[in-house]
């Protein structure tokens, strides 16, 4: 029996030692693992920390160019409205009064700054450089040293007004916006008697004058009053017509009734 227990005992402790021995390589197999799997994946966040470090740098630089890309979206219009208005410097209410000094008795009716916004600028233009083909040239020779300077301003933008007596006789105004000149100041040749009656009654119903009325639309909208004119709404109400141009270089147009200072109607081109 003893003998037995003895052979029992012994078989028993190698059948131990292998299983130690087993256990042993198994957890150093998986150490070892462990280990290359770890270092692998150190490697590699690592590396996506390396990259993560470079991806906003890379993003972060066309977001820097923002306002090359923003002015680059500027629609044909905006352009113009934008470089127009940069070499502007008289500004809507000074072009205003001097237009009205050109006319004894006068009232502003109508002042526009020409080339934008209004197909109709390239034919009131010609107006007063047609009968002023000549007006130029002969607005040179009065002034000396006043004609290099209208004809050296040919391309610079210009305001024109029309100014009207009380009988509604129209007077053509036209402005340098840089300097501030006169460069031409004539009767409306193809105004008819009729017409002189329609403006002489908007006159007499207007109780807003025309800053006033651009103070209004640019305390609704801020911006540069470009154009300023009285009319007649759909319902046949006179209203003075206000262009605006805010900072985004879209064009605000507001009906600011003649009578009572209420804007009527508003309408933004974002074109």
């Amino acid at each position: 029996m003893r003998f037995e227990t003895r052979r029992t005992m012994t078989v028993s402790s190698r059948t131990r030692r292998l299983r130690v021995v087993g256990v042993l390589s198994v957890a150093l197999a998986a150490t070892l693992v462990t280990g290359c799997g770890q270092e692998s994946g150190d490697k590699t966040a690592a590396e996506t920390s390396e990259a993560a470090k470079v991806l906003p740098k890379q993003t972060t630089s066309p977001s820097g160019s923002v306002s090359p890309s923003g002015t680059a979206q500027l629609t044909e219009d905006q352009t113009k409205r934008k470089d127009v208005l940069s070499t502007v410097k008289v500004t809507f209410d000074k072009a205003a009064t001097t237009a009205v000094g050109e006319v004894s008795g006068g009232k502003l009716t109508d002042i526009d700054l020409e080339g934008l916004d209004d197909d109709d600028d390239s034919s009131a233009s010609p107006s007063p450089e047609g009968s002023g083909s000549a007006s130029p040239s002969g607005s040179a020779s009065p002034s000396g040293s006043g004609s290099p300077s209208p004809s050296g301003s040919s391309t610079d933008p210009r305001w024109v007004a029309e100014v009207a007596e009380k009988d509604g006789t129209a007077h053509i105004v036209t402005i340098d916006a840089v300097t501030g000149r006169v460069i031409d100041s004539v009767p409306d040749a193809d105004q008819s008697d009729s017409d002189k009656q329609e403006l002489a009654g908007r006159l007499a119903q207007a109780k807003q004058t025309p800053q006033q009325a651009a103070k209004i639309a640019t305390d609704k909208q801020k911006g540069t009053v470009t154009s300023v004119a009285l009319d007649e709404n759909d319902s046949q109400a006179v209203v003075w017509m206000v262009d605006v141009v805010t900072k985004g270089w879209n064009k605000a147009t507001f009906d600011v009734d003649a009578a009572t200072g209420t804007i009527t109607d508003e309408q933004v081109d974002d074109d």
